[in-house]
């Protein structure tokens, strides 16, 4: 993407989520599926009516969709403390109602470094795209409860808006700053602004464990390179 390649996303359909979910059949007749956010794509709604058909076809299944309302690492950290859960013994029915009420407990800060891949995907006008990126403009945005991508604010240089990813981190964490027992941070091909970021959030609330990956394909595919991310649970995004 760096040199120029527009890659294009595909949802999947519900005849792809049933053979996928077949497979999982397999293994167990059990299955709870944290569905990638609804407000962000129809992924979610092809893997419910699979689900759905599955269940009809095989009486002896269970399969749960859970629409996270997250996406990335977001989506990601839910499911790191869906296991932590389970391993600690709860059961299915109680895991799914601690992942609806817990989910819109997971935030998601970001900022951008290209304003025209937001531009691509219809996040910003063209005029909006061309000013911003004369001026240095840095969007900071978050996935709001209802799983939508929203804008929180607009920052003059790509520091001030890392910044401002952990400055948003501390009034939105409120109660649920003991949660953090570990933080979960994306980049788009740029690890050493993972690295700054993950230094403030050190050196500001004492958290030590983090995990850093790469922007998925998908994801990335929308938002760019320069793409950082920092999630965490919070009070209210």
């Amino acid at each position: 993407m760096r040199e120029g390649c527009m890659p294009t996303t595909s949802q999947v359909n519900p005849e792809e989520a049933k053979e996928k979910l077949q497979e999982f059949l397999k293994i167990n007749k059990n299955i709870i599926h944290i569905a990638f956010s609804s407000g962000l794509s129809g992924t979610y709604n092809s893997v419910r009516l699979a689900a759905e058909e599955l269940m009809e076809e095989q009486p002896d299944c269970r399969i749960t969709v859970v629409d996270s309302l997250a996406a990335s690492m977001g989506e990601g950290l839910l499911v790191h403390k869906a296991l932590e859960h389970q391993a600690a013994g709860l059961s299915y029915d109680e895991l799914v109602k601690w992942l609806e009420e817990n989910r819109l407990h997971v935030c998601h800060n970001f900022t951008v470094d290209d304003l025209f891949h937001l531009y691509r995907g219809g996040r910003v006008s063209k005029a909006a795209a061309v000013l911003g990126t004369m001026i240095n403009l840095k969007p900071v945005l978050h996935v709001d409860d209802e799983g939508h991508l929203i804008p929180l604010s607009k920052v003059r240089g790509r520091k001030k808006s890392l910044n401002v990813l952990v400055d948003n981190m501390e009034k939105q964490m409120g109660s649920y700053r003991s949660q953090n027992d570990v933080v979960f941070i994306s980049h788009g091909d740029c690890y050493e602004d993972a690295l700054y970021v993950q230094e403030q959030v050190k050196k500001r609330f004492g958290i030590e464990k983090f995990l850093i990956n790469p922007v998925g394909p998908t994801i990335g595919a929308h938002s760019g390179p320069g793409t950082l991310a920092l999630f965490f649970m919070g009070e209210a995004r």
